[in-house]
């Protein structure tokens, strides 16, 4: 199966120091990949890189078997902030916020909002403010407005951190789902609930190196 996504080498430096000095890596849909790693070593960064929000040298980078990775590749991955922001509009404004400014409009949109806050589990919180939201409820929202754009991997950054154990276990569970959904998942965390998720694929992100431990 040809990869969801790849690349040969990938170095990333600020001035003289070399965060990332990493080698091929290759993601597949349908599976999840954790990277931990201590403060600083790097995992953000990595996120970023592939998001295309920070740029990097990277060599023989690839999406789906294709080269050229331009804006139509990156509009089929999405990145999600361990600390996500949400705008000053209702929960659903919120997850249809990416749709609108894609030009998605009408029926479209208010079937793949829909669809969405059913799948995230936010029904009831539809009309709610973030500030009315609790960290797991806001990550959720998150993760539904991602959803709605119908990316094919996703980047989550700590989706797990500060959450209660109940934010934690739904938000566990969307991202068993995704997995199931046949998307491609690459996390930065250090919840072990996460790692030990059966099938994930384990790394560890330590001086500038990425070690698979699973």
């Amino acid at each position: 199966m040809t990869p969801l996504l790849e690349f040969d080498r990938l170095r990333k430096s600020f001035g003289e120091r070399r965060l990332l000095d990493l080698d091929r890596l290759e993601i597949e849909a349908g599976h999840a990949y954790v990277v931990t790693g201590g403060n600083g070593s790097g995992k953000t960064t990595l996120l970023r890189i592939l998001a295309g929000l920070e740029s990097a040298e990277v060599q023989g980078l690839k999406f789906q078997g294709d080269s050229r990775v331009g804006a139509d590749a990156r509009q089929r991955v999405v990145y999600v902030h361990q600390h996500p922001y949400l705008f000053h509009t209702s929960v659903a404004g919120n997850i249809a916020y990416g749709l609108k400014a894609r030009g998605v409009n009408g029926a479209l949109r208010q079937r793949l909002v829909e669809d969405a806050i059913v799948w995230a589990g936010v029904g009831l919180l539809r009309r709610l403010p973030p500030n009315k939201l609790s960290g797991g409820e806001k990550q959720r929202v998150a993760l539904a407005r991602a959803k709605v754009l119908e990316p094919s991997l996703y980047l989550l950054d700590e989706p797990t951190a500060n959450l209660d154990g109940e934010g934690r276990r739904q938000t566990i569970d969307l991202v068993q789902k995704l997995t199931r959904e046949g998307v491609g998942v690459l996390i930065a965390c250090h919840d072990r609930e996460i790692i030990e998720l059966p099938g994930v694929r384990l790394f560890h992100l330590e001086s500038g190196k990425l070690m698979p431990l699973a």
